[in-house]
C-alpha cells in the first residue's frame, strides 16, 4: 500500500536553496509557497496540515510534491542515464493456467482445466533494470519485504561496483524506503528517487513488466514455482541477447501506451520521452 504523499529526499544543494528562499522572502508568492510546502513535507508534515500552513488547496500541495518528485527523475535520466537503474515488484505470480493466444489444431483447441485448489502459494518477481544498458535481471521471492529489497539493491550496486553514484527509481511502498535501506544507501553512494504516490507509471521498469507477461505467463499452465521460474529467466536471457527484437519493442511501445493512459497520469506533469 502506498504511504501518504511525501516530498522525496532533498539533496543538500536543493534544501539549502529552499531553505534561502523561504528565509529571504522571494518577490513571488507563488515560488516562496511553493517553497514552503517542499520543506513542510520534507519534515515529515502531511498533506493536510502543510494546506493548512499554506492556505492552500490540498490537491495544490499534492501537485507541488508530484512535479519536485517527477523533476528530480526526468533530471537522473537526461544526466546520467548511464547510472540510472530501476527496481520494482512484479507479481504476484500464482500457479493456475492464464490463457493466451497462440496457433491451435483444427477442431481441437486446448482447453483450460480448472484450478479449485491452489496449494502452491505465490511468488514476486523482483525484477532491476539497468537504463543504460537495457538489461533485466531479477528473482522470485515469496514475498515483498525490506530484506529483499535491500538484496535487490546491493545487486545493483554491484553492477556499477566503481564506487561512483548510482541512482535508483522505485515506488514509494514502505518496503523500499526503511531506515535499514536508507542507511545503507547512503553508505554506498545509492540515491533512492522515488516516484510519487499514484506515478508508478513514471518507473521506466514498468515498461518491461508487460513482454515479461507477454512471453512467460500468457498462454501457460506451470505446474509449479520451479517451472515458472525456468521459464522466466529463459526468457531474461533471450530478451538481454535480443533487447532490440522487434516483437520486444512492439510489446513495450504497448506497455508504455497502457500504464501512461492510466488516471494517475493527472499528477504526472510532464510525461517521460517514449523510446522508439
Amino acid at each position: 500500500m502506498a504511504e501518504p504523499v511525501r516530498v522525496c529526499r532533498l539533496t543538500d544543494q536543493e534544501g539549502q536553496k529552499l531553505q534561502q528562499i523561504v528565509r529571504r522572502g522571494s518577490t513571488s508568492s507563488v515560488r516562496y509557497r511553493r517553497a514552503m510546502m517542499l520543506l513542510a513535507s520534507a519534515g515529515g508534515n502531511r498533506v493536510p496540515v502543510i494546506a493548512k500552513l499554506v492556505q492552500a488547496d490540498e490537491d495544490t500541495v499534492r501537485d507541488v510534491i508530484h512535479r519536485f518528485n517527477l523533476d528530480r527523475i526526468e533530471e537522473v535520466l537526461d544526466r546520467f542515464p548511464d547510472r540510472v537503474f530501476a527496481f520494482d515488484e512484479f507479481g504476484p505470480l500464482g500457479i493456475r493456467p492464464t490463457a493466451g493466444s497462440c496457433w491451435a489444431g483444427r477442431k481441437h483447441p486446448d482447453r483450460l482445466p480448472a484450478t479449485y485448489h491452489r496449494t502452491h502459494g505465490v511468488r514476486y518477481f523482483h525484477g532491476c533494470y539497468s537504463v543504460g544498458d537495457d538489461r533485466l535481471w531479477g528473482v522470485n521471492r515469496r514475498k515483498k519485504g525490506a530484506a529483499n529489497t535491500l538484496a535487490a539493491l546491493k545487486s545493483i550496486r554491484a553492477a556499477r561496483p566503481d564506487g561512483a553514484p548510482i541512482y535508483v527509481i522505485m515506488d514509494n511502498l514502505s518496503a523500499h524506503k526503511g531506515a535499514d535501506i536508507r542507511s545503507w544507501a547512503t553508505k554506498h553512494k545509492v540515491e533512492l528517487c522515488f516516484t510519487p504516490t499514484y506515478a508508478s507509471w513514471a518507473n521506466p521498469i514498468e515498461a518491461h513488466f508487460g513482454p515479461l507477461r507477454q512471453f512467460t505467463i500468457a498462454n501457460s499452465n506451470y505446474p509449479n514455482h520451479t517451472v515458472q521460474t525456468r521459464a522466466l529467466h529463459a526468457y531474461l536471457r533471450w530478451r538481454n541477447a535480443n533487447a532490440r527484437h522487434r516483437d520486444v519493442l512492439a510489446a513495450e511501445r504497448k506497455e508504455r501506451a497502457r500504464i501512461r493512459s492510466e488516471k494517475g497520469i493527472r499528477w504526472g506533469g510532464r510525461p517521460l520521452a517514449v523510446a522508439a
